[in-house]
C-alpha cells in the first residue's frame, strides 16, 4: 500500500477514459459507455491505462464508473457478470500498474471508480442530482459494488462525479461499513461555489472532513475555469489533500449522448501549476483530456515530494 506516503506529497492522476477510448475508435454510445468496452475489449482499457502511466500518471482510475448492479440488470446482464466486471476493471488496471512498476521501478496507485447513481441511469442526472429515489435506495445502489471493489487490489476508491451532498452522505455511510477502505470524494460542480445539485461545496467538504476513511476531497468533470475558486471553497472546510481533475470544458448532452461544444482553450499543465499553488496536491483530468494533457500536468507538478514513487533496491 503506497497511499500513506502519497498523502504527504503530490500526485498526478490520469485523464479521461471514455472519451479517450472513443478517440481511439471504440464505440461508447451504448448506455454502459466505457463498461461495454471493459466487457468486450478489456485490452483496450489496459492500453489506455499504460499510456497514462507512460505520460506521467501516478494514479490510474479503473473503468468501473459505469459498472453497477442496477445498470447491468437494465442491460440484460446478471449480478454475477456485474461482479466479474467490477473485479476485472481492477485486475486490468493492476496488471498495467504492475508492468509499469517492473519496467520503471516507480510505484503507482490504482483507484477503483465509484460513479454516482446518475451514471447508471444514463440520463445525464449526474450533472444535476435530481433522482427519483429514496435515501435508502441510494444506499442500496452503492453498498454492494463498493463492497466488491473494496475486496480487490485497488489502493482506494475514487467516489467521483458526485452531484449532491445527499449522495455523498449515502456513499459515506457505505464506506463506513468497510472500515479498512479509504476513498477520495470528488464532486461535479456547476459554478465557482456550488455542487451540481446546488449545495455549497464547502458544506459538502465539511461533512466529509471528520471521516478518517476519506483521504482527499475535491472536484472532477467540472469546467476548468471554476477549479481555482473551488479549491478555496474546499480548503475553507478541511485540511485534507485536495483532488482536482476537471473535464476539457465541454457540455454533456444526455439526449444525444455526446459532449457538445468545443473544448476550453486551456493548457492543463499551466492550470495544474496554478492549482498546485492554490493548495491542490492531487491533479489530473477527466472527460476530454488525454495522455498528452497528463504529460503536461506531470511536467508542471515536478518531482519534489514524490520520493515515495521510487521502489528501493531496484
Amino acid at each position: 500500500m503506497n497511499l500513506s506516503a502519497a498523502l504527504t506529497g503530490t500526485l498526478v492522476i490520469d485523464g479521461g477514459m471514455g472519451t479517450e477510448l472513443e478517440r481511439r475508435g471504440c464505440d461508447v454510445t451504448d448506455h454502459l459507455w466505457s463498461a461495454r468496452v471493459l466487457l468486450n475489449h478489456p485490452e483496450k482499457i489496459g492500453e489506455v491505462h499504460r499510456d497514462y502511466l507512460a505520460a506521467g500518471a501516478e494514479c490510474i482510475i479503473t473503468a468501473s464508473y459505469q459498472v453497477s448492479f442496477d445498470g447491468f440488470r437494465k442491460a440484460g446482464l446478471s449480478d454475477d457478470e456485474t461482479e466479474r466486471a467490477l473485479r476485472q476493471s481492477v485486475a486490468v488496471a493492476d496488471a498495467a500498474r504492475t508492468d509499469f512498476e517492473r519496467a520503471h521501478h516507480r510505484r503507482a496507485l490504482v483507484a477503483a471508480s465509484v460513479g454516482p447513481l446518475g451514471a447508471a441511469l444514463a440520463d445525464g442526472s449526474e450533472f444535476h442530482g435530481n433522482y427519483a429515489c429514496s435515501y435508502d435506495e441510494m444506499v442500496k445502489f452503492h453498498a454492494r459494488r463498493m463492497a466488491v471493489l473494496a475486496d480487490t487490489a485497488a489502493d482506494l476508491l475514487a467516489c467521483e462525479t458526485i452531484p449532491s451532498q445527499s449522495e455523498a452522505k449515502t456513499i459515506l455511510e457505505c464506506l463506513s461499513s468497510l472500515p479498512a477502505t479509504k476513498a477520495w470524494f470528488s464532486f461535479q460542480c456547476r459554478d465557482e461555489r456550488h455542487v451540481a445539485h446546488g449545495e455549497l461545496l464547502r458544506d459538502c467538504a465539511s461533512m466529509l472532513d471528520a471521516s478518517p476513511q476519506v483521504v482527499a476531497i475535491g472536484v472532477n468533470c467540472t469546467a476548468p475555469q471554476y477549479v481555482g475558486s473551488l479549491i478555496g471553497e474546499i480548503r475553507s472546510a478541511t485540511k485534507k489533500p485536495i483532488v482536482v481533475y476537471p473535464n476539457a470544458g465541454r457540455r454533456w448532452d444526455a439526449k444525444a449522448r455526446t459532449w457538445m461544444g468545443s473544448a476550453s482553450d486551456f493548457d492543463l499543465g499551466n492550470m495544474a501549476e496554478e492549482w498546485k499553488a492554490l493548495g491542490s496536491q492531487w491533479i489530473g483530468g477527466c472527460c476530454g483530456t488525454t495522455p498528452e494533457d497528463i504529460r503536461g500536468v506531470a511536467r508542471a507538478i515536478g518531482p519534489e515530494n514524490r520520493r515515495w514513487l521510487a521502489i528501493e533496491g531496484q
